[in-house]
């Protein structure tokens, strides 16, 4: 079974792409960080939200983002857009941007 689901935490949009569907549920569980109040939201395909063994099929995904979660309390939270599919928990960093010096300050 191809399940993808995507941990994205509140407050800030997805850094990457959301998974491929035609529509998105936004899961009624959140994950929280057990150290501070983070939380991220979750997003699975529609189709595979509403299936019958979606509870089963989901377990193993959902204690994987709950664990890297956890890990990213060290980075503060730095990662904000979790990924799973499978066995492997891809984090999407938002890259920030450093405003320049203008040449004219270099020069002088």
């Amino acid at each position: 079974m191809n399940l993808i689901i995507a941990a994205i935490r509140s407050g800030t949009d997805p850094a990457a792409p959301l998974p491929p569907a035609a529509f998105h549920r936004w899961l009624e569980d959140p994950i929280y960080c057990p150290k501070c109040e983070a939380t991220y939201m979750l997003v699975v395909d529609y189709d595979h939200a509403i299936g019958r063994h979606f509870a089963e099929d989901s377990r193993r995904h959902l204690a994987m983002l709950r664990k890297a979660v956890t890990l990213g309390h060290s980075t503060d939270h730095r990662d904000t857009h979790f990924e799973t599919n499978g066995v492997v928990v891809t984090s999407h960093l938002r890259l920030r941007t450093i405003p320049l010096e203008p040449a004219s300050k270099l020069i002088n």
